[in-house]
């Protein structure tokens, strides 16, 4: 299954991201996960050292070259073999279960056209459009892909192909004016399958507001990790990850797949 977390910057999508790919990996299942944001966090948020985190794949001039070249464009490339090979593993964040051998959690860092810098954004754009394309139409793996801040990735269409869209917003006006604007172009890419994820909330009305997700799931705020925020980057590893692997489950129930 393959799943897209969207939404204002802020709300917590990298947070959820790494934590639905935590709980799918003590289930003993394989997860790609894709750090297609320019704030780059979802490595460090999901255990790795910053010191261990590598090159964003937008920013690898020499892969662009080789697969997209310059001047005459090949806009079809084949990336079948970059995932395995730019690929960094990550931890488990927890103890494994041992009557569970736990799956791959592996983490591609794709970066954004707009935090490319110099060159060619066409360059960039294709190398970043096909790599998606091979992750989420030919594979059938678990791939989780934290998306730029707002719609700029759903506005280019290239997480069309996925299985759910997970909208994410903080308990506000502002935030979910903006959560209904990304399930509303979703939907327009085809992207039905929607859930909405309010953060640091607690189960209560939300405004009615033309757009948003039918189903609506609540994380509450969690001390433990609010209290290790200025210390350590890493949202899993907590020492109680009872309610993360809750909201996981709830949400993979929610978009049709349990696990």
């Amino acid at each position: 299954m393959k799943l897209a977390f969207a939404g204002k910057g802020g709300v917590g999508k990298t947070t959820l991201t790494a934590w639905v790919a935590d709980y799918l990996a003590a289930q003993g299942e394989d997860v790609w996960l894709v750090d297609a944001d320019t704030a780059l966090s979802l490595g460090q948020a999901s255990g790795l050292s910053r010191e261990a985190l590598p090159d964003p794949l937008i920013r690898r001039d020499d892969l662009i070259r080789e697969r997209i070249g310059s001047g005459m464009l090949h806009l079809n490339p084949d990336v079948s073999d970059l995932p395995e090979s730019i690929a960094v593993d990550l931890p488990l964040g927890r103890p494994p279960r041992q009557d569970i051998t736990p799956g791959k959690k592996r983490l591609l860092v794709m970066g954004s056209v707009s935090g490319a810098g110099g060159g060619c954004a066409c360059e960039a754009n294709a190398l970043l459009k096909a790599m998606l394309a091979n992750l989420i139409i030919e594979r059938n793996e678990w791939v989780l892909v934290d998306l730029e801040a707002g719609v700029e990735h759903l506005g280019r269409g290239t997480v069309a192909s996925a299985d759910g869209l997970v909208v994410v917003s903080e308990p506000s006006r502002r935030g979910l004016d903006t959560a209904a604007d990304v399930a509303k172009l979703g939907r327009e890419l085809g992207l039905a399958n929607q859930a909405l994820v309010l953060n640091r909330a607690e189960p209560t009305d939300i405004p009615r507001i033309n757009g948003l997700p039918e189903r609506t799931l609540f994380m509450p705020e969690l001390p433990e990790l609010k209290a290790r925020q200025l210390s350590d980057p890493a949202v899993v590893g907590l020492a109680d990850h009872t309610q993360p692997d809750e909201i996981a489950n709830k949400l993979l129930n929610a978009l049709g797949r349990q696990v």
